[in-house]
């Protein structure tokens, strides 16, 4: 009985495990609202909202549109793609100036786009951002 209990374990846990896994992929599939894109910049432009809600020195994460954008503490803009280079999952919060991709644990430097801690091993794409008129559009322009 001792042997029966031991490999009733195992199958729960790997059914556990398996359970987690598929919530991995969930996160990076392709059918995800904010998942895979072939394009990981912007083909066309994007417009993100007010300018300011973006404070001097800030960041924000537009995790609907795959982008991450900074303003420097003069004023100045940039953006960057926050689908990660890895697998392509997208980037899901901002700690001290470093995304996190929640698929393989890659963090980047959304400041710079570089990267600091792997599996991925390019730095996150940049991308054009300009205000117009008050409002923040990333992309190219139309």
């Amino acid at each position: 009985m001792p042997g029966q209990s031991a490999a009733r374990r195992t199958v729960l846990k790997g059914a556990a495990l398996a359970g987690t896994a598929g919530l991995g992929a969930a996160a990076c599939s392709t059918e995800s609202k904010v998942g895979h894109a072939k394009e990981p910049t912007p083909t066309a432009p994007v417009h993100l909202g007010a300018a300011d809600a973006i404070a001097p020195g800030a960041v924000k994460l537009y995790r609907e549109q795959r982008l991450v954008v900074s303003r420097s503490a003069a004023g100045e803009y940039t953006a960057f793609s926050a689908q990660c280079t890895h697998a392509g999952c997208v980037l899901d919060k901002i700690e001290k100036d470093e995304g996190n991709c929640p698929c393989h644990g890659s963090r980047f430097d959304v400041r710079t786009g570089d990267v600091l801690e792997g599996p991925a091993t390019v730095p996150l794409n940049p991308v054009p951002v300009r205000e117009e008129n008050g409002k923040l559009v990333a992309g190219p322009e139309a």
